[in-house]
């Protein structure tokens, strides 16, 4: 990253994004700042240079850099660019949708950042209108955004969608269509020229694309760090379970990173059955490979719907004996009922807590559950944004085992030393 100030980056917020988008740019700005900080003192130290004389001269750059000619005195401390590129959103009485870019974008490298899976209030006609849209509402605004950002004379764009639309229709048995490649051909075809996204369901979706980027990001540490906060990670009587086989290699990831046992449930489905809801599913016996009787249960999978496999594979594990059971999700989207039958299920005492990253918009309706704790992965793709504007590497965004398990020996270290003190004045 330059200490330069990034003229040519702009982040637009799709509708109803504007709250996650607004966090990126925050964390962007401190980034910016603290490698200004860091990058300015060495090299005041390396040229034998004073701090303000660096300013002035990384000011000047920035000034002849410019599209502006600067009209105000030389400032006196760093300053960070806003980032943000203005939209107005608009839909009509018989559901067209328009998109207007308010700001310049000319040569610039726009970062899109749109939730095409929030459900919840989004307010269009500038400010005017509140209507709920459902994820094909969101699709017709992203690609009309792409044509007028591409039309405005932006050097490149590149989607930042937390969840990928219609990812779990990427493979067909019979006559039906593969929307997941659909949409990447989509993409293809307006010259988007990456996708950030984050635990995409299947990653044969990649090879759907034929120029377009794809960047997979994982929010694995953020969500142990919230787990940190829940329980002692140093725990001997931690066990992860993987709700079915399909989530195995997850959560062996877990296992390996905690140092703890893995589980398996094994379900046998009727496939003549269509499950609807919670209450209604087509699991048929569940067998578990593993034993979790007075353990503390970690159970992670990519997302949430109705909840109703995961609430079946819960009472099982309770029914077993565990004694208290977490489930971590990247996508917790709660589509219907879902938050009723968690609600239900966390009364009867089912579970502990549910850890879901904010990759997915809620409202209050989830948020203030006592059983629903929210992970951050703003930063996380503000660090993505940031290296690839700049031409790094975000190998160490995508593989953070390194960051995961300098957590957890950390904390296990920690556990292992507070349980030795107090054997010791026992004694």
């Amino acid at each position: 990253m330059s200490i330069i100030k990034p003229h040519k980056l702009g982040v637009i917020a799709g509708p109803g994004s504007e709250y996650f988008t607004s966090k990126v740019v925050k964390h962007l700005r401190r980034l910016y700042k603290e490698r200004y900080d860091k990058l300015s003192g060495a090299l005041a130290k390396r040229h034998d240079m004073s701090e303000e004389d660096i300013l002035k001269m990384v000011t000047l750059i920035d000034d002849m850099n410019s599209k502006r000619i600067p009209r105000r005195k030389c400032p006196s401390q760093f300053q960070c660019p806003d980032f943000t590129i203005r939209a107005n959103y608009t839909r009509f009485a018989n559901g067209e949708e328009k998109a207007e870019i308010l700001d310049p974008v000319r040569g610039l490298r726009v970062f899109f950042i749109y939730d095409l899976s929030n459900m919840e209030l989004v307010k269009l006609n500038g400010g005017q209108t509140s209507v709920r849209l459902s994820v094909n509402d969101h699709l017709m605004f992203l690609l009309t955004t792409i044509h007028a950002i591409k039309l405005a004379g932006a050097e490149s764009i590149t989607l930042v969608l937390p969840t990928f639309p219609y990812s779990r229709q990427h493979k067909k048995t019979s006559r039906e269509a593969l929307t997941a490649s659909l949409f990447s051909h989509i993409c293809d075809m307006l010259d988007v020229e990456r996708i950030i996204t984050l635990d995409i369901h299947s990653r044969e979706i990649e090879n759907s694309f034929m120029k377009t980027h794809l960047e997979n990001l994982h929010g694995s540490y953020q969500t142990l760090i919230a787990l940190s906060r829940l329980i002692d990670l140093s725990d001997p009587d931690i066990v992860v379970v993987s709700p079915d086989t399909g989530a195995i290699s997850r959560n062996k990831f877990y296992a390996q990173s905690l140092h703890r046992p893995l589980a398996v449930l094994y379900k046998e489905r009727d496939y003549s059955i269509v499950s609807t809801d919670a209450n209604h599913t087509n699991i048929k016996n569940i067998k578990l490979l593993g034993d979790v009787k007075g353990k503390t249960v970690l159970m992670a999978d990519d997302m949430i719907a109705t909840g109703g496999t995961m609430i079946t594979a819960m009472r099982e594990l309770m029914n077993k004996g565990a004694k208290k059971i977490i489930c971590m999700i990247s996508l917790p989207f709660f589509n219907g009922g879902g938050i009723e039958n968690f609600d239900k299920a966390y009364k009867e005492g089912v579970f502990y807590r549910i850890i879901g990253t904010n990759s997915v918009t809620h409202g209050h309706d989830l948020l203030d559950k006592p059983w629903f704790v929210q992970a951050d992965i703003t930063e996380l793709f503000a660090r993505t944004i940031s290296r690839l504007h700049h031409g790094r590497s975000i190998s160490p965004l995508l593989d953070n085992r390194r960051f995961i398990q300098k957590l957890i020996d950390s904390q296990q270290a920690s556990g292992a030393f507070s349980e030795k003190n107090t054997k010791e004045e026992k004694n």
